[in-house]
């Protein structure tokens, strides 16, 4: 496991920005890219399937998620005849706050899951520790109820490292290093799936 980050002062910000991109780099080449190859696969199976991908996460994390509509529903969709069903559990503000209020802020996933889950979807979590409650339980969730599942985790990878059927980890232990790669795995996915499946001619024409 790599040193937390940053340990000591800087001082100017340009020299702990410097320091920063280099832990950047030293975690992404240390990130084990083949999950990236299984992940897209399976991603490609659920939406040739016709069956829903649902995304979750936390603070930054739900806002990785949030994000991710715009790449599959746009950047896939674009030049290309695929045709993904994405929705992120952390999207609705309204949704959450009631379950969180009326019944557990661990649940606020996990409930939506058991409403709207089926057998071949995939559940697609985000969380830097890998370790936060609401996000292992939808995980738990998605087990028991026949989806399949991916992690993406940073720090040590908790609970969901394991539990998902497949994980992408950021051995890292800042969080803004983690949502960086976390972010920019979802980029490389979307626009693999996009760049792979449109006409070949098409590329160094249009912009990704």
């Amino acid at each position: 496991m790599t040193a937390l980050f940053p340990a000591t002062p800087f001082d100017t910000c340009g020299a702990f920005a410097s320091e920063y991109f280099n832990q950047l780099s030293a975690a992404a080449q240390a990130c084990d890219l083949t999950a990236l190859d299984k992940i897209s696969a399976l991603v490609k199976t659920t939406i040739d399937n016709g069956n829903f991908i649902y995304i979750c996460g936390n603070g930054g994390s739900a806002g990785i998620a949030n994000h991710s509509l715009c790449d599959f529903l746009k950047c896939v969709r674009t030049d290309t005849n695929l045709r993904p069903r994405v929705m992120s559990l952390a999207a609705h503000t309204e949704m959450n706050s009631a379950l969180a209020n009326d019944i557990s802020y661990d649940e606020v996933f996990a409930y939506q899951l058991t409403s709207m889950g089926r057998p071949g979807d995939l559940l697609w979590t985000v969380s830097s520790s890998g370790d936060s409650p609401n996000v292992v339980r939808a995980l738990e969730v998605a087990r028991e109820n026949g989806l399949t599942s991916v992690s993406f985790t940073g720090f040590s990878g908790g609970r969901s490292r394991k539990l998902a059927d497949l994980n992408a980890h950021v051995d890292a232990q800042n969080y803004g290093v983690v949502e960086d790669i976390h972010m920019s795995f979802i980029h490389i996915i979307t626009q693999y799936l996009r760049l792979s499946h449109m006409d070949q001619s098409l590329l160094g024409q249009r912009k990704f």
